[in-house]
């Protein structure tokens, strides 16, 4: 081997170690924080040995955490993370992902936020159809209705109290207005993780949202694909809702948020 090529591989070499140290990392999740060996070979296909001497010196090094045989991303990694999203604004983050949503789609997508009792729109991705529900950056609409105000609804229990305590109004005929069945419709959202509702803000149109979340998991906001009840009856909806569970855990990972336990 002539000295150049032995340069070439020790100079490679430690890049094949490094992506099949992404793809452990990688393979943990907010859905799947915390995984045995068996499951992260599963996950990354690496051989058996590979994945117990990778993981055995990434637990040395404190990127991985074990408690028994349970393993996860390590406490020091949060402290790297703080240091990469400090100063990072949200809005810089969620603007890509909403026209990402929307060309999967060809429907508006946006982003709310809780606003003294309101949600308001903050960030928007239009449709290109003429047909389209009226939704603006600034727009100020009720909490209780819609799937972006269930979803801040879900995991804000003092807001859903405060909500639930005085009557609500209603926008349409669709709106809920019982208090107890909102409560469940709340309760809902939060066991799925997202909620899909219709003609509940605007008559013929529908909506499906899911949480972005801070490094305390606090709920810091709704993504949400919006638009006429014809073009989204609840079916298309419900296929719309891995890519918009993935895009608004994307953001959340992207800010170094944290699903709540």
């Amino acid at each position: 081997m002539r000295a150049e090529d032995g340069e070439l591989t020790s100079k490679h070499q430690p890049l094949l170690v490094l992506s099949k140290i992404t793809e452990i990392l990688d393979a943990f999740s907010l859905s799947r924080p915390s995984m045995t060996l068996g499951e992260i070979h599963q996950a990354t296909g690496l051989p058996t040995s590979t994945v117990q001497r990778l993981v055995s010196n990434l637990v040395a090094q404190e990127f991985l955490d074990r408690t028994g045989d349970q393993i996860r991303i390590g406490v020091k990694m949060a402290f790297w993370a703080a240091t990469a999203t400090k100063g990072l604004d949200v809005l810089t983050v969620v603007t890509p992902v909403l026209k990402e949503i929307r060309d999967a789609t060809g429907e508006t997508a946006s982003f709310f936020r809780v606003e003294q009792g309101y949600r308001v729109c903050v960030a928007i991705a239009e449709t290109e159809h003429a047909l389209r529900r009226n939704m603006y950056v600034g727009k100020i609409v009720p909490l209780p209705a819609g799937s972006a105000g269930r979803v801040l609804l879900a995991w804000n229990p003092d807001l859903t109290e405060q909500v639930l305590a005085g009557p609500i109004e209603p926008m349409t005929e669709g709106t809920v207005t019982d208090t107890a069945v909102l409560r469940e419709l709340i309760h809902q959202a939060k066991a799925d993780g997202y909620a899909i509702t219709a003609g509940e803000r605007e008559d013929s149109a529908s909506g499906l949202a899911a949480p972005v979340f801070d490094s305390s998991a606090d709920v810091i906001g709704a993504l949400a694909i919006s638009g006429p009840t014809l073009r989204m009856p609840r079916e298309q909806c419900e296929k719309w809702v891995d890519l918009l569970v993935g895009s608004a855990e994307q953001i959340t990972r992207t800010l170094g948020g944290r699903y709540p336990s």
